[in-house]
């Protein structure tokens, strides 16, 4: 393990305060996620997917044991009008925020964004 990835490891923060530029394959469509077309220093779902791992506590601790998968299951509009997108877990069902990246699918994002008239909680009658 070379100095910085030994200092990534133990360095309370660390995600909080450097950007994380590393390469990843997402566990749940298979794609290789690359930090660049982001937007954002701060790549933390795959692009293609929408979907996370639940990697931290507290955003950029990487402190969290249960490593579940992160799906995302809607989208709420930042009182400065930036999109960001909810995540639950499938194992122990935290719920967590991400911004929404500059290169995200947005046919996926239009499609989460939509669910909620797709699928009222009350019948859909017509006369």
């Amino acid at each position: 393990m070379n100095r910085e990835n030994k200092k990534k490891s133990f360095e309370k923060g660390y995600y909080k305060t450097h950007a994380c530029n590393e390469t990843f394959t997402c566990k749940l469509c298979g794609r290789i996620v690359t930090p660049e077309g982001a937007g954002t220093n701060h790549r933390n779902h795959c692009p293609n997917c929408l979907s996370s791992l639940h990697v931290d506590d507290e955003p950029g601790d990487r402190l969290a044991d249960c490593g579940g998968i992160m799906e995302p299951v809607a989208i709420w509009v930042k009182k400065n009008g930036e999109w960001a997108v909810i995540h639950r877990c499938r194992i122990c069902g935290k719920i967590s925020s991400n911004r929404v990246a500059a290169d995200d699918n947005p046919i996926k994002l239009m499609s989460i964004a939509m669910k909620p008239l797709t699928s009222p909680p009350f019948p859909n009658r017509t006369n």
